[in-house]
């Protein structure tokens, strides 16, 4: 603990929702902030997807955390990533072996890709997470229509014409409509010799609907607009291998050269270094207050904690994680006051999923509605909710110039790897380009 006449130190692990809004919450609080992230930036991560399928470049959805938080005195960034949390002494443990300190610690690390327990198909099907995540599968897909034009076999052609998305949430069912129209619109006549349009693209739902966390309504409009987009809706079979030839469903092998994996979250493991209890997918079980059991001055939020509000899980999204950071940093402030901590009380904004050019649904509290109108209100929620002024300006004109042209923005192959080699696009080096 601070003696006295040090400031109380607050730790936070992670730069995402959860980490920057506990951090510009104390802005003006009498606190020396620690913010430690393994990336330098910042991620929207709700239009992740559109940087995987080339109609953003990573800038316009990310911001350095030195600059966002270039005027809060009270906080030093530090790049890293911590590996081990040691409630006893109160330190965290960074992978390059320095030790820092903490009054107060919030652990905000986000989830990763659950492949229930295959992870071998990670290398066939990678997951849409973080940027590198985006530049691989934008690699993927674009590389995708390059192999099939220098083709000259149909049944290998048509492989390489063959994408596939797991997984019918909100991301797989962005992904799917996204991949369509790239498909159908923005490569029109620039091949010789193949039609994109031909490209199949299957969206494959272990369960029995698209969007299960919508109403049943809302997500018979979904499907119903991806089928118009072209996509193959598949529902109620689970994928069962997934190999460099493509995905099989049952007995059934459908070659398809291009799989990416929108089907399961993991938690992050540093939760694993608290030892407190977790639920199957590795989130803490935390208290009303988002503090853990048996250490009142650890918190955990956004996509690591398990959060129950009016007997129902707080979802994984974006504006759940604001909420629970803004939260901690009260919880903090009424600690130091020696008052009582408030429980944290979610409020439902409500959910939101596009689909393709002018079709989305959206879920307001009750209000229901999908197509042009949820489109457009989904775009503006975005826009909006984007980090500083230079995002909200790029991507709206990104996004103009996107629907009178069909043209996406991003179409560059930062590099092609030989066969079997491993993804240039991982190479940290490339994002600062894209």
């Amino acid at each position: 603990m601070h003696d006295g006449t040090l400031l109380p130190r607050v730790v936070v692990i992670g730069g995402g929702f959860a980490g920057l809004w506990c951090t510009r919450a104390l802005a003006r609080d009498n606190v020396a902030i620690t913010l430690i992230d393994r990336s330098n930036h910042h991620l929207f991560q709700p239009l992740l997807y559109q940087v995987a399928t080339a109609g953003l470049s990573s800038p316009d959805i990310a911001a350095p955390l030195r600059h966002i938080l270039r005027n809060q005195a009270n906080v030093e960034v530090r790049l890293g990533e911590v590996v081990a949390i040691d409630k006893s002494a109160r330190t965290v443990r960074l992978a390059d072996a320095s030790i820092i300190g903490y009054d107060y610690l919030l652990v905000a690390t986000g989830a990763g890709h659950a492949y229930f327990g295959h992870d071998d198909w990670a290398a066939h099907a990678p997951g849409l997470k973080t940027l590198d995540d985006a530049l691989e599968i934008r690699r993927r897909v674009l590389t995708a229509f390059e192999r099939a034009e220098s083709c000259s076999d149909p049944k290998e052609r048509a492989a390489w014409l063959s994408f596939a998305v797991v997984g019918g949430g909100p991301t797989g069912v962005e992904l799917a409509g996204t991949l369509a129209e790239i498909a159908r619109h923005t490569l029109k006549r620039e091949f010789r010799h193949i039609d994109p349009a031909s490209a199949k693209v299957r969206l494959i739902e272990a369960g029995t609907r698209v969007l299960a966390s919508f109403p049943d309504s809302l997500s018979e409009k979904a499907l119903q607009q991806l089928e118009r987009l072209g996509v193959e809706v598949l529902t109620g079979t689970p994928v069962s291998n997934i190999d460099e030839r493509g995905f099989q469903l049952g007995d059934r092998l459908v070659e398809a050269r291009t799989v990416i994996w929108a089907a399961g979250v993991a938690a992050s493991p540093l939760a694993q270094t608290l030892n407190v209890e977790t639920d199957r997918a590795g989130r803490v079980l935390v208290r009303d207050d988002l503090s853990i059991e048996g250490a009142s001055e650890i918190f955990v939020a956004g996509d690591l904690a398990n959060v129950k509000y009016e007997g129902k899980l707080v979802p994984g999204i974006a504006p759940a994680a604001k909420q629970m950071g803004a939260h901690v940093a009260l919880a903090i402030r009424a600690r130091m006051a020696g008052k009582m901590v408030p429980a944290f009380r979610y409020r439902d904004y409500g959910n939101l999923a596009t689909i393709g050019r002018l079709a989305a649904v959206v879920d307001l509290r009750g209000w229901k509605f999908s197509g042009m109108v949820a489109w457009w209100f989904w775009l503006l929620a975005h826009v909006f909710f984007l980090i500083g002024f230079r995002n909200r300006f790029v991507v709206m004109l990104n996004w103009a110039l996107s629907y009178w042209t069909y043209q996406r923005a991003a179409r560059i192959i930062l590099r092609v790897p030989d066969e079997g080699a491993v993804p240039s696009s991982r190479k940290t080096s490339e994002i600062a380009a894209s």
